[in-house]
């Protein structure tokens, strides 16, 4: 059974918990390795000696967007007060 997952990580996170995310491509879910393991024997009733083989290919990397801070040059607009017009 081979599965893809996104795997995120971010040394700054603010949590401990958010420093390493694994999630699923398609649904963004975090998986369920027993549900995958349990999936493989056949959902039969018992106990298991079991191996895991966990094999790790990166097939692409994508950095973590920063927000930039960019310098903004606002120009001064000058607004001239006008004497308003008052109708009786």
């Amino acid at each position: 059974m081979k599965k893809h997952y996104i795997l995120s990580i971010n040394p700054n996170a603010q949590y401990d918990w958010e420093q390493c995310i694994l999630r699923d491509p398609i649904t963004a879910e975090r998986p369920d390795f027993n549900s995958l393991i349990a999936q493989a024997v056949g959902d039969d009733a018992g106990s298991y000696l079991i191996a895991v083989n966990i094999e790790v290919q990166v097939l692409e990397q994508a950095p973590i967007s920063q927000p930039q801070k960019v310098p903004a040059e606002i120009t001064p607009i000058v607004v001239k007060a006008q004497p308003s017009e008052l109708v009786a």
